[in-house]
């Protein structure tokens, strides 16, 4: 077998352990038997929102015990093919199993990824938020370039994307723009978004074509389910409605249909400028409710969260990431060192090298460069 095919498997291999271990390996044949027997239990759906939670933790763990033995059975028939293959001088057998385990490998690589997403709201639907910063039109602008990039990232993952809010800039570009996106992990892997991206380029705003600086704040957080419990005093809101800005002409609406709801404790603002005032009550109370929520989580990771402050501040909160776009190409994301010089398709979406570093560096604790360099 050869060096490299040795490296593939081995890495292969890696993967499975980290598989198992965040699968509990020890227990999680036993636990699907558990979870079968209350499947069976005839009372099961008397409590529904229970049922649905029961079914939901029982597939993930069908899925996840399912990908485990996929990954190492066709691992042992490819690794049982070169040796045959070996055996009878067969280059072809050879050739064609080390293919495939060049191929597994990739995919073990990408399911260990996901297996780092058992935080207890990575699997849910996630709300996003984008805000301009300083800067005028100049950064409303990057801020409708940065809602594209994360639309066409979600799209690519086949997510469905609703708008909930928008505030359209002055000349061009947006505001603010909150979204609802849907889809197995969603919040798991945007939640590595949240901060200040920062954009250089030559304006195409500036007749004299000279090198600006933009920001906007990305906001992350999760959709919450309904077996969470997350209570709202009413005294410590205030709801105001209000007609929502638009494009302009038809599209403007002619009632006070929009909502904005402020958390007074907190100084958290919600808002949703859907054509009917009950839907905005209700998109805007749960956008509330899972801001809330994500204030918790943030206080549980506290620590975590004082670390990245002491890297600085830049108005907005920590910088994470540099789009530059003159006088050179290059997006760097501040925390991993990740780069590339593939501007374009990272503006078309191309973020998953830069979540997955963001992510295993959140489990392990160290960036790419120092994972890579060692202690």
């Amino acid at each position: 077998m050869r060096a490299e095919t040795q490296n593939l498997v081995a890495e292969i291999e890696k993967s499975l352990e980290l598989l198992r271990q965040r699968l509990g390996w020890e227990t999680a044949r036993h636990r699907l038997e558990e979870f079968n027997a209350r499947v069976e239990d005839p009372t099961l759906w008397d409590d529904p929102a229970r049922a649905q939670t029961l079914m939901r933790e029982r597939q993930a763990l069908v899925d996840a015990l399912e990908t485990h033995d996929s990954i190492k059975n066709e691992l042992e028939d490819n690794l049982g093919l070169i040796e045959l293959g070996e055996a009878e001088s067969d280059a072809e057998v050879v050739g064609e199993a080390e293919a495939a385990i060049k191929a597994l490998a990739k995919v073990a690589a990408a399911k260990e990824l996901e297996a780092l997403l058992d935080g207890e709201a990575d699997s849910n639907d996630t709300f996003l938020e984008i805000n301009a910063g300083a800067g005028g039109t100049e950064s409303c602008d990057w801020a409708s370039m940065l809602a594209r990039m994360y639309v066409r990232w979600a799209e690519k993952r086949g997510y469905t994307v609703e708008l909930q809010s928008e505030s359209a800039g002055d000349e061009a570009g947006i505001k603010s723009a909150a979204y609802k996106i849907s889809g197995h992990n969603a919040y798991g892997w945007l939640k590595s978004e949240s901060g200040v991206h920062r954009l250089v380029r030559i304006s195409p705003f500036d007749s004299a074509a000279k090198r600006h600086t933009s920001f906007s704040s990305v906001w992350v957080y999760p959709v919450v389910d309904d077996n969470i419990e997350i209570e709202v005093n009413p005294s410590d809101i205030r709801i105001d409605t209000y007609r929502s800005s638009g494009a302009g002409g038809q599209h403007v609406n002619t009632t006070d249909s929009a909502v904005r709801i402020t958390h007074m404790p907190t100084g958290i603002v919600v808002t949703s400028s859907q054509k009917s005032q009950h839907q905005n009550r209700d998109i805007a109370m749960k956008a509330l409710k899972s801001r809330l929520y994500q204030l918790e989580l943030d206080r549980r990771n506290a620590a975590i969260n004082e670390a990245h402050d002491a890297k600085g501040d830049a108005g907005w909160g920590n910088q994470i990431r540099s789009y530059v776009l003159q006088p050179y190409q290059m997006v760097k994301d501040l925390r991993t060192g990740v780069e590339t010089s593939d501007t374009k398709g990272v503006l078309d979406g191309d973020l998953d090298e830069f979540m997955a570093a963001t992510l295993a560096m959140n489990v392990s604790g160290k960036s790419r460069a120092e994972a890579q360099g060692g202690d």
